[in-house]
């Protein structure tokens, strides 16, 4: 006699279960996205010379210098600042939206690199 509410192949479970969750998990996102556009992500290079802050969906915002790293004999420095800076910035937005899915998912590895 065939099982009720499971899957062909014997995978138990329900549809309707799994349906309310998936639109659980979709409802879940979504405040987590609209929560990472309004958060901002602030770092700092050149021992806090120059300082990169940059909103959830990977926008730059501001980039604030010191008036000593302002170097005209030295550019190059001050555009390396500027790049680890916004760099270590956008490597935050990256660990915060991780953590995030890493939540939702129950740290199954489920997000496949999902951007938000």
């Amino acid at each position: 006699m065939a099982k009720r509410g499971g899957f062909p192949g014997g995978m138990p479970g329900n549809m309707n279960n799994l349906m309310k969750q998936a639109q659980r998990m979709q409802r879940q996102m979504e405040e987590s996205q609209k929560e990472m556009e309004t958060k901002e992500f602030t770092a700092a290079s050149g021992g806090g010379a120059v300082e990169v802050t940059v909103t959830g969906v990977k926008e730059i915002v501001k980039v604030k210098l010191t008036e000593e790293v302002v170097d005209p004999e030295d550019i190059e420095m001050l555009e390396d600042l500027i790049a680890a800076a916004a760099n270590e910035a956008l490597r935050k937005v990256d660990e915060a939206n991780a953590e995030v899915m890493n939540k939702m998912t129950g740290g199954l590895g489920l997000g496949g690199g999902l951007p938000f």
